[in-house]
């Protein structure tokens, strides 16, 4: 039989998503069970939250790599290129190895299929495709980053993992995890393991207390995030310095990070967690790795300075939570609408996001506006977005200009050709936007 090529096995991958996203793990079990269980015995931590979960474990990904453990990441979705999903000892799985991985996983769906099991959808398949890697590499360490939600999300299969974490909870999924963030609390305390410690950085005290009675049912220890003692020396344009003790169980000195603004010393928080409960546990994790690999951690379009003079700056803020994070960062850095930072925002949403709650945050930092429409099936349409923005100050007033250009590649060019007349360009929004964005602008894609 002839064997797949990479884009052959992409385009198959692909024919998945018409199962949509369909939570649960029947699906996954089965498929799994037929592959031989790659994930048991597996040292995986299990990594969710509304906001921040990439950043999370790309931290701790790269600091157990500097450790020189082989450890594997599984990351959501991906920005360019199909492969950023599955990495393992800083290297992506490659166009040659992930065919294999592929056939070995649909033969399997092959079987389940004629055994009366209804289809795994797309993340199912890719989800089974990274495991079977991980085992065949032999990890060390997987890092698991959860797809949607928790509970039944096909991620949630590990039984017994090193650590869990709870990065953030806010506002996104409504219309599949619940509508309030106790509801989307429940659903993500679905990864809590009976007597596996989780660290949960959570503000919210309705959501944290819905995490904490499940981590007490399954007698899991929490380290509650919000009592870690940080005390932040620098945070700007290049990064942050810190120094944070963590509910009495580690102090990590002048820890320097170069994801930029608040929200990522949140992050590194939740990894510096894990990496204690990892040294409880009595895995090696030295200080000088800590150090140096959450110096060297970096998750493209987070933050991303792309150039400086002038800035162009690309973030995958999609949501209300992200959105937040974005403008308070830029306004840290830059002020809003000071005759002396001109700004030109760049974006598209979309359409079953909170557009009125996202535009109204961006609307705060003053900024001149292209719209324009996310190459998805999901997205708002440029000029209805523009309309979103012109109904509120400074559009409405005519004080702030707000365009719509329909497809990216146009915005793209209508941005660059505008730039001089501006301190910062920056392109926000949607991942699926900001992909093939950063595509441009950095490999001239």
């Amino acid at each position: 039989m002839e064997h797949m090529n990479y884009d052959q096995a992409l385009k198959k991958i692909h024919t998945f998503n018409v199962f949509g996203s369909k939570l649960g793990l029947e699906r996954m079990k089965k498929l799994l069970s037929l592959l031989g269980n790659p994930h048991k015995d597996m040292k995986i931590i299990h990594v969710a939250g509304t906001n921040g979960k990439g950043s999370v474990c790309r931290y701790l990904y790269t600091v157990l790599n500097e450790c020189g453990y082989r450890t594997g990441a599984y990351f959501s979705p991906y920005l360019e290129d199909f492969t950023e999903r599955i990495e393992c000892g800083g290297r992506q799985i490659s166009h040659d190895e992930l065919p294999v991985y592929t056939e070995q996983a649909l033969d399997a769906v092959e079987q389940m299929i004629s055994e009366g099991y209804e289809s795994p959808t797309e993340f199912e398949l890719v989800t089974a495709i990274g495991l079977l890697y991980f085992k065949a590499v032999n990890a060390d360490f997987v890092i698991l980053e959860v797809g949607l939600g928790g509970r039944g999300d096909s991620t949630n299969i590990c039984d017994h993992p090193v650590a869990t974490v709870i990065a953030s909870i806010s506002y996104d999924h409504m219309n599949v995890l619940g509508s309030t963030l106790e509801e989307i609390a429940y659903d993500k305390a679905g990864i809590i393991k009976r007597g596996v410690p989780v660290c949960v950085n959570v503000k919210d005290e309705g959501a944290f207390n819905v995490i904490k009675k499940q981590a007490d049912e399954l007698s899991a220890p929490v380290i509650d995030l919000r009592q870690a003692a940080v005390d932040v020396k620098s945070c700007d344009i290049n990064g942050s310095m810190f120094t944070a003790g963590i509910d009495g169980l580690a102090l990590f000195k002048d820890i320097t990070i170069k994801m930029r603004g608040q929200h990522q010393i949140e992050n590194a928080l939740c990894a510096l967690a894990a990496i204690a409960v990892m040294r409880i546990q009595g895995f090696s994790v030295p200080d000088e790795c800590v150090r140096s690999g959450m110096r060297k951690a970096f998750q493209p379009g987070r933050f991303e300075v792309i150039s400086n003079d002038p800035y162009t700056i690309i973030d995958g803020a999609h949501n209300r939570a992200g959105v937040q994070a974005l403008v308070e960062t830029l306004m840290q850095e830059f002020g809003a609408g000071a005759p002396e930072k001109r700004m030109l925002l760049c974006t598209g949403i979309l359409a079953d996001k909170e557009t009125r709650i996202m535009a109204e945050q961006l609307a705060r930092l003053r900024a001149d506006i292209i719209t324009t429409t996310v190459p998805n099936p999901r997205a708002m349409a440029a000029e209805e977005l523009a309309g979103v923005f012109s109904a509120l100050e400074p559009y409405r007033s005519g004080e702030r200009t707000v365009i719509s250009v329909y497809d990216w590649r146009s915005a793209l060019a209508e941005a660059q050709e505008r730039s001089s007349g501006y301190d910062v360009t920056v392109w926000a929004g949607s991942l699926y936007l900001i992909g093939p964005v950063r595509g441009a602008l950095v490999h001239g894609r």
